[in-house]
């Protein structure tokens, strides 16, 4: 016996010092792009394209041979140069995670035996857990269950490569069963470390920035650089209303205010927020709102236009931006309270008028011309000079998108040579016009309006709804919003996000905005916020809430965990004893004849030979000898005869453990039964 299984387990040493057949390799290495895929999905384009190249040449030029140690070697280090240059030599998670998707991509060229192929597969897992670091949306979740899975599947067949089984395709229905098996072994315990292992209010320590920014606002704004964000359908925040809501015309969702103006670049003084928030007189009650905010890596948040006061975790500067102490990196939520204003800042100090009046020197020679004459026809009358300057835009100023780069003189080239263009034009060319006349202004940016989904009662604000406005400064009343875009005439509004819209002009343009899919899709995304992604402290200890228990505490959310963690490491322990598998495959397909047999009253005794048992189900079903026979006598001779040094042996092998796993004995049919 000790024999036959040294001469058993040949093959599998054998193949361990040798190359895996083709097949498993293929099997390896789509597993490990599998584990790539939902990693390279949130990189940037050009270094996700980087790492799948290399991936793909690393694999296609080693395929035969290796490649030389040095090689490989001066690969990897220009590989890594590269990485690291497309990120400004600078570290954050992305560039983490680039740089570990970089080095499973270089991992193939080595890749040739069973350990080679262990290890591959041991370091692509690292790819989608690292994903959830860039994001934790539905997807990258499914994809990184499906490349887990399918890595589990493959180290199955790498099992069955080293028993001398290779078991056919990879995704045999036996792996995919045993698999399945085994997540259902562990998923108990999952869960309740989901629900029940105590979550931190806060983390103990923090996770590195993002090196390259998400799209989104920022606290600068320049010319020409908010194309891109908005043509960026994705969504950056969701608003529920309780109670009242504002008219569409009214959401102004007010990001950073800009300052400082160098002649060609708006930014927020950053000293500004330490400074308390200036006095409001609220209009009206005001709305009553919890926002969604999207992860975007930095710190600045939006509310309505005007905030009443901070909510919790966050602070509101002297111009009423807000923004948190921590970087945005998850889904966050902030229940605010807003109103317009009557009277807002009324008594504005010198120090933040003389910043709201300052002009770099030597920029603009027109428009300070312009607004000098404006203010010498309009004497102290500053609402007078901004209703002139309305009426001027909405007489002859357009709306479009495909605007030239502006030049030195930014604010002369707009208004008096193009007179085209998007928001920030306007925003900023306007803001420089009241300065000019000695008006205070700032530049507000922002969104505005939303999408109202009708599913889940709640509206969608996205990237394209990016806008910028103006403030200006009026006697009695303090800051006052000016949206200059919108004084632009209807029958002027050349070009619009609409138009470009991916097939917007094709015969399936209008499909890309199908109200329904939107909604419910959005929708989708929103309960998946609610249910994984919101799922925090603060939630946990009210787990039990319809139960009674109003309040979980720390010791008896540990006590609960503990208790359910003991079941489910119970329930492992005692599937695992009861599936205990034989790691021979012929003995596992020979034990599970046994077993079908049993069934039938058949089964094998511990002191019967298989020739005694095979002449009892002769005895008692005939009809089941000669098949049963037939088996018995293969599987004899290659356990005990010593067959398997013979040509053909692996494939004779896998042939018989087919025959013993496809014979099914029937039970035996009583005379006059129907079927």
């Amino acid at each position: 016996m000790a024999s036959a299984h040294a001469i058993a387990a040949a093959p599998g040493r054998h193949r361990e010092r040798g190359r895996i057949d083709d097949a498993s390799r293929v099997a390896v290495l789509a597993t490990a792009a599998l584990c790539l895929l939902p990693l390279l999905l949130q990189m940037p384009a050009g270094l996700a394209v980087l790492v799948a190249v290399t991936a793909i040449v690393m694999a296609a030029v080693s395929w035969r041979r290796p490649m030389p140690g040095p090689l490989r070697l001066l690969l990897v280090l220009a590989l890594i140069g590269t990485v690291m240059t497309m990120t400004s030599f600078s570290f954050g998670r992305d560039t983490g995670c680039a740089l570990l998707a970089a080095m499973i991509a270089a991992k193939p060229s080595e890749t040739y035996t069973l350990r080679d192929a262990r290890s591959l597969l041991g370091f692509a897992l690292f790819a989608p857990f690292a994903t959830f670091l860039l994001d934790q949306g539905p997807l990258s979740l499914l994809l990184a269950m499906g490349a887990s899975l399918a890595v589990l599947v493959t180290l199955q067949r790498l099992a069955d490569v080293e028993a001398g089984d290779p078991g056919g395709a990879p995704l045999s229905w036996r792996r995919l069963v045993a698999v399945g098996r085994l997540c259902a072994i562990g998923l108990p315990l999952a869960l309740a470390a989901f629900w029940l292992f105590p979550r931190l209010g806060s983390p103990l320590w923090g996770i590195p920035d993002r090196v390259l920014a998400r799209p989104g606002l920022s606290d600068s704004m320049r010319p020409g650089e908010w194309v891109d964000l908005m043509a960026d359908d994705t969504p950056t925040l969701r608003v529920k209303f309780f109670g009242a809501t504002p008219p569409t015309s009214q959401m102004y969702w007010r990001g950073p205010v800009l300052w400082d103006f160098d002649g060609r670049e708006w930014t927020q003084p950053r000293w500004l927020r330490g400074l308390p928030p200036a006095t409001v007189e609220p209009a009206t009650r005001g709305w009553d709102y919890e926002i969604e905010v999207e992860p975007t890596d930095n710190r600045l948040l939006v509310s309505l236009d005007l905030l009443r006061a901070a909510p919790d975790g966050s602070r509101l500067a002297v111009d009423h931006s807000l923004f948190s102490p921590r970087s945005l990196t998850s889904l966050t939520r902030w229940r605010m309270q807003s109103a317009p204003p009557a009277r807002y800042d009324a008594d504005l100090g010198a120090v933040l008028r003389g910043r709201a009046l300052a002009l770099p020197e030597g920029f603009n020679p027109r428009t300070r011309a312009l607004a000098e004459q404006w203010r010498r026809d309009a004497g102290a009358d500053d609402a007078a000079i901004v209703r002139r300057a309305l009426d001027w835009i909405q007489r002859e100023f357009a709306y479009t998108l495909t605007t030239p780069l502006l030049g030195r003189h930014s604010t002369d080239e707009f208004l008096f040579d193009y007179k085209a263009g998007f928001c920030e034009h306007f925003s900023g060319s306007f803001v420089v016009l009241m300065r000019s006349a000695g008006i205070p202004a700032r530049v507000v940016t922002g969104y505005t309006g939303g999408y109202y989904n009708r599913i889940g009662d709640y509206w969608l604000v996205r990237r394209s709804d990016a806008h910028a406005w103006a403030e200006v400064w009026l006697q009695g009343r303090g800051w006052v919003r000016v949206d200059p875009t919108a004084a632009v005439a209807p029958e002027r509004i050349y070009d619009t996000l609409a138009d470009r819209a991916p097939g917007a002009g094709g015969l399936l343009g209008g499909l890309a905005n199908v109200t329904p899919a939107l909604e419910l899709g959005d929708w989708l995304r929103r309960g998946w916020n609610d249910f994984v992604l919101g799922f925090d402290a603060d939630r946990q200890r009210r787990l039990l809430k319809p139960m009674g228990i109003e309040r979980l505490e720390p010791r008896q959310m540990i006590l609960l965990f503990a208790l359910a963690a003991s079941i489910a490491v119970l329930w492992m322990a005692w599937l695992s004893h009861r599936g205990e598998r034989e790691r021979d495959p012929l003995l596992r397909a020979w034990h599970r004849l046994d077993r079908r047999y049993t069934r039938l009253g058949l089964g094998r005794v511990a002191s019967e030979t298989v020739g005694d048992w095979n002449r009892r189900v002769a005895a008692a079903r005939p009809d089941l000898a000669p098949e049963l026979n037939e088996l018995s006598q293969r599987f004899v001779e290659w356990r005990y005869a010593g067959t398997q040094a013979g040509p053909g042996g692996p494939q004779r092998l896998r042939d018989l453990i087919r025959a013993l796993r496809r014979h099914r004995p029937r039970p035996q049919r009583i005379p006059g039964e129907h079927r």
